[in-house]
């Protein structure tokens, strides 16, 4: 059945704004080119989008005559403000942005383990405001919020999770307290990543992929024929509990230490790189340990043999080709990333060596390949998904 008139009008303004949104600034002549809609349609919808305070002329195009399609037509990006967290158990990275995603102000915070719940959460909370109005935002539309742990798929909160902090769970309850006006979306660390990677890094021209996440922890996301998959639980990609051979014995249910967590957790990598000469001066505090040594094993500073950065770097992809040869075999993915502040500092020379012997592994075709984003791909990923969640809302029709 063909559209209904306002059916058609909804549809022609989501498809100019996110035009607008993937192109920037547009005249109306080029979204009638865009879009392959008629001229009077084009000028109807420009109207409506700019009465409702969503689309304003920001300039004129270059050498075009004036009048109305020499005016150039944008999103207006202060409509909303978002905001985007990475929660780690270590600390709390913060950035605030506008309605199109242009970042206006970052900060990050350290959180100890010997704080208090309490002290955490206000520590959180008060940095979550304190980069609002370093923005000028005034009020935040939408909060997009990345932590290790499982998500619960019938409430989306994050659930009790043994070995996490308890200011984790607490911090959502907090920010929906401080800021009643705001949406709050929270999603797994891991599945924001992907998302990132699929829409800004390395795997843009993937429908179907695996991220492994190689940061403190390890964790896995599952995107299959462009969407990702939780689980029955919220717990697909638990890799970390992960039976394999070469550790002290089994995981529990409580407990991913025996699992794959043993081999490719931060801690192991780094014992790993100490047992082939492999170790780095003075760490950074912004990254695991293993992303340090890691990266100077690919590239060895005076003092490292080539050749005992060359063997670590084997062993290492030894390991991870454990738990990429498992998930290929169960969900033939075709491309695996290796994710996270580690899967970075590989590079290709890391990737390399682990789809090499996943091709010995497996007869099923793997790409292996480094992340683009590293640890950032998770407040990339959450921010990606405050906009578009604010973006549904407000381009959203009115009579909807």
């Amino acid at each position: 059945m063909p559209a209904s008139p306002s059916t058609a009008r909804a549809i022609n303004d989501r498809l100019a704004l996110r035009l607008l949104q993937q192109d920037g600034p547009l005249t109306a002549g080029q979204l009638k080119q865009l879009t392959g809609l008629s001229r009077p349609t084009v000028a109807d919808l420009v109207e409506r989008l700019t009465d409702a305070g969503l689309i304003a002329v920001v300039g004129e195009a270059g050498e075009q005559r004036r009048g109305p399609n020499a005016k150039l037509y944008g999103i207006v990006a202060d409509r909303a403000h978002l905001a985007a967290l990475d929660v780690r158990t270590e600390g709390v990275s913060v950035v605030v942005s506008d309605l199109v995603g242009a970042v206006l102000a970052e900060a990050s915070v350290p959180i100890g383990g010997d704080m208090g719940t309490g002290p955490a959460v206000e520590q959180a909370v008060a940095l979550v405001e304190r980069v609002a109005k370093e923005a000028g935002a005034d009020r935040l539309h939408t909060v997009g919020i990345g932590a290790p742990g499982l998500i619960d798929p019938a409430t989306g909160e994050l659930r009790d999770s043994t070995g996490l902090p308890e200011w984790h769970r607490r911090l959502v309850a907090a920010l929906q307290e401080r800021l009643p006006e705001a949406r709050v979306h929270v999603e797994n660390e891991t599945n924001l990543a992907a998302l990132a990677e699929q829409r800004d890094g390395v795997a843009r021209d993937r429908d179907t992929f695996v991220l492994l996440w190689l940061g403190h922890g390890t964790g896995a996301a599952v995107v299959l024929d462009g969407a990702l998959r939780r689980g029955a639980s919220g717990g697909t990609g638990e890799i970390g509990f992960l039976p394999v051979p070469g550790t002290s014995g089994p995981p529990s249910a409580v407990d991913c230490e025996g699992g794959f967590h043993s081999l490719a957790g931060s801690a192991a990598i780094v014992e790993l790189a100490g047992a082939h000469g492999v170790s780095v001066e003075g760490a950074s505090v912004h990254e695991p340990a293993a992303a340090g040594v890691v990266r100077e094993a690919v590239a060895p500073a005076a003092g490292h043999a080539a050749g005992d950065a060359d063997r670590f770097l084997d062993a290492l992809a030894d390991r991870l080709a454990l738990g990429v040869a498992c998930v290929v075999a169960i969900l033939d993915p075709g491309c695996v990333v290796l994710g996270g502040e580690v899967g970075q500092a590989g590079g290709e020379a890391l990737a390399g060596r682990v789809e090499e012997r996943v091709r010995r592994m497996s007869p099923l075709a793997t790409v292996v390949r480094p992340s683009g984003l590293g640890g950032g791909a998770v407040l990339r990923g959450a921010l990606l998904t405050a906009r578009d969640a604010a973006q549904d809302e407000l381009f959203a029709p009115p009579d909807r």
